[in-house]
């Protein structure tokens, strides 16, 4: 059980979510919140991998980063949202983010969106998280 005792919310009356997440997640009263921004495919040293799954995997580690420096992890994730510039790349990024989450028992809340680029034409995919836990 993770430390927010955050409560997730899949209505039977409604269709299951199409992947591993919550159609909705409850944080408790009184919980600290980090949410980030969004992250990019941008490596510590300057590069850009070619492909969204290598993208992804520096995303999530960004976000990893962020959520220890604030002290959460994974586990206290309670949204993700991430934008992908082509359809085609879903299973790469599904692939890291479930490898992100391989550990958390509960998925979080998600949503996914296809735009058409970001600020620099190289970048394929950007992802921000909500995260609560009680103090």
């Amino acid at each position: 059980m993770n430390k927010t005792h955050m409560r997730r919310l899949t209505p039977a009356s409604i269709a299951p979510p199409l992947a591993r997440y919550a159609h909705g997640v409850e944080v408790p009263p009184g919980a600290r919140i980090i949410r980030s921004s969004g992250q990019l495919g941008l490596a510590v040293d300057g590069t850009i991998p070619p492909d969204v799954g290598a993208q992804a995997a520096i995303c999530f580690g960004n976000i990893a980063a962020i959520l220890a420096e604030g002290g959460m992890g994974p586990a206290d994730i309670c949204h993700i949202t991430a934008w992908l510039t082509d359809r085609a790349d879903l299973p790469a990024y599904m692939a890291a983010r479930d490898a992100f989450m391989a550990d958390v028992g509960d998925p979080p809340a998600s949503t996914l969106l296809l735009i058409s680029g970001f600020s620099r034409p190289e970048f394929k995919v950007e992802v921000e998280v909500w995260a609560a836990a009680l103090p």
